[in-house]
């Protein structure tokens, strides 16, 4: 019996071809906008999930709660050398990096760009192992900076791959940082972020003298010992300092974050997006929706002697119901279909196009099988529902009624 209600289904939108095709093309491109806006947004939180997981769980960050932005961008309160020193004494930790950040004049090849210098101390090794190792930083060429280095420069990425001027700069060239010359001694491989692979890496003693820095300290990465528990650690770290700092609970200068609370805080600003997103995709699903509607009330006045002869040979009005309600959820399933499937083809293009432009992974389309499946399912659900109210209609029409019908 249900394979009946779906060939009578199939054969009324067959019959109203151009019809059936502009209903779908309202689900279709509903879908669409519904399914790219939304694997790229789950394809960001993917992005954002790995990067902290490459962190590890012994790993915490200490950064001025008055500084707006990224690091080195200012603010009223500053960290110094003397607070990353009481850190490092605090029982549970292992080693402890730090860096000053600064805005920089970068030449090279009679050109000017300004990007973002890191100034790392140089004097113990573990603060350079630890710096490179926290913020994930491999190198693709050359060395990183090590103990007695002067006017010496890693460079990011971008800076021999993308081209940020107009050759590439490499390894023994110089450029210059706010006119002062430096020796390349290093290109890191690539991390994904634009902003982090067009970063310089240079020693603390060079950032203090370019930027005037004094003993200032943007950000402190803390790594607490093997066996102990890094949220312990860290409150023991924040109380501390507080104490150092001579602030209280309330009046406290500094951020001490773990990675779980930077996670935390990254998936509400990503689930606030993807409310956002899903609020513009629900404007197409609407107009898609009234558009099977428009088409199943069309449907229901064209056929009211077909109905009327049905239900004079028998059939009931769940029966005109459900034919009706298949007829709907197949213009939407189909929508659906199709529209997953060119939602796949169009963020695939994207994640193509921006990996290509800015030489980074972060805007990727996330093809989880929950999305695709959820996506079929609300297309069939918005097709059913739809359909509903004229269903319904047509399935308590009279026959005598519907039999007179012109």
């Amino acid at each position: 019996m249900i394979a009946d209600y779906f060939k009578i289904a199939v054969k009324s939108l067959k019959q109203k071809k151009t019809r059936s095709m502009l209903t779908l093309l309202g689900i279709f491109l509903a879908i669409i906008t519904i399914f790219v806006l939304m694997s790229l947004s789950l394809g960001l939180n993917d992005f954002v999930n790995e990067q902290f997981q490459m962190l590890g769980g012994n790993i915490f960050f200490i950064q001025p709660k008055g500084q707006a932005g990224a690091p080195g961008a200012g603010g009223a309160v500053e960290l110094t050398v003397d607070d990353a020193n009481i850190v490092e004494k605090v029982n549970g930790v292992n080693r402890i990096a730090y860096a000053v950040v600064g805005n920089a004049k970068i030449g090279f090849d009679n050109k000017n760009r300004y990007y973002l210098a890191m100034g790392i101390p140089l004097d113990n090794p573990d603060y350079i192992e630890l710096f490179f190792d926290s913020m994930n930083l491999g190198i693709d060429e050359g060395r990183i900076l090590r103990a007695g280095d002067k006017k010496k420069v890693v460079i990011g990425y971008n800076y021999k791959y993308k081209n940020l001027f107009d050759k590439p700069v490499k390894t023994g060239n110089k450029i210059k940082i706010n006119d002062v010359e430096f020796e390349v001694i290093g290109v890191l491989d690539a991390i994904g972020n634009p902003g982090d692979d067009q970063n310089l890496y240079i020693s603390y003693d060079d950032a203090k003298e370019l930027f005037n820095s004094g003993n200032r300290v943007d950000m402190i990465d803390v790594e607490i010992k093997t066996g102990e528990d890094l949220k312990t650690v860290a409150d023991r770290v924040e109380r501390k300092l507080i104490k150092f700092r001579n602030v209280d609970e309330k009046t406290v200068d500094f951020t001490v974050q773990t990675p779980e609370e930077l996670l935390s805080a990254f998936d509400t600003i990503l689930n606030i997006l993807t409310a956002f997103l899903v609020g513009i995709g629900s404007i197409s699903v609407i107009v898609g929706g009234i558009g099977i509607a428009n088409t199943m009330y069309t449907s229901v006045l064209e056929r009211n002697k077909e109905i009327g002869t049905m239900k004079a040979i028998g059939a009931r009005n769940s029966d005109i119901l459900l034919i009706f309600v298949i007829e709907a959820g197949i213009l939407g399933l189909i929508g659906g279909i199709s529209g997953v499937i060119v939602g796949i083809i169009i963020a695939k293009s994207i994640e193509y196009v921006a990996a290509a432009y800015i030489g980074s992974n972060i805007i990727r389309a996330s093809l989880n099988p929950i999305l695709i499946v959820g996506s079929l399912l609300f297309a069939l659900l918005i097709g059913i529902i739809s359909g509903l109210t004229p269903s319904y209609q047509a399935s308590k029409l009279k026959p005598v009624d519907t039999l007179r019908y012109e």
